[in-house]
């Protein structure tokens, strides 16, 4: 929830990230980090990398191992959604077009025919969820295995790099980071608008 400053000022981000904090250090953090891993691959919106980081950064020894239970749990995700793709695609059609994913699972899929499993390596860090690159594939009837080994470098390497990253900065600046989180916030955002506007402008 979002609170005042003494000056007046709306403050979001910080009280989020003091919350995010609190859960990194919960006795049960990896099995929520696996479990929202595991469903941002196939139907959550949320990425793994809010709780990935602050974990990281609350107890950057364990960055490898947090990294990898990332990525195990976030391909298994991958392959349910795959399943989802290949066994009800006609099921989960309204749901898609229903929560405006529709645009997105199209564009995977001529993202998909276009170059094939390579697309996996780019979803990562695409504007398009995910979860519309694993249903996608299972839709297309992608070679399982091929789909797996890709997800697993492709999404290994965008959570090792961000463990890697935030065990080497993030402990020593985690109290500037904090003290410019609404900036960082804000900015975020931002990037975030500026990359789904420019999906926009070049469908």
């Amino acid at each position: 929830m979002s609170t005042l400053s003494g000056g007046g000022r709306l403050r979001l981000f910080g009280p989020l990230y003091d919350r995010v904090m609190h859960w990194a250090g919960h006795p049960r953090a990896e099995a929520y980090l696996a479990a929202l891993s595991f469903a941002e691959s196939s139907f959550f919106p949320v990425p793994p990398d809010v709780m990935l980081a602050p974990m990281v950064v609350r107890r950057p020894q364990r960055a490898f191992r947090l990294a990898t239970i990332t990525t195990v749990a976030s391909v298994l995700g991958g392959l349910f959604g795959y399943a989802v793709g290949y066994f009800a695609l006609t099921v989960v059609e309204p749901w898609l077009q229903a929560s405006g994913y529709w645009e997105g699972y199209q564009t995977a899929r001529q993202w998909f025919e276009q170059w094939g499993l390579w697309v996996v390596f780019a979803a990562g860090f695409s504007p398009i969820p995910y979860k519309l690159f694993t249903i996608t594939a299972g839709a297309l009837t992608l070679n399982v295995l091929g789909f797996a080994v890709v997800s697993f470098v492709g999404r290994g390497m965008r959570f090792f790099l961000v463990a890697w990253l935030l065990s080497w900065v993030g402990p020593r600046m985690e109290a500037t980071i904090r003290r410019y989180i609404e900036w960082l916030g804000w900015a975020t955002v931002a990037v975030v608008a500026a990359a789904i506007g420019w999906y926009q402008y070049a469908r």
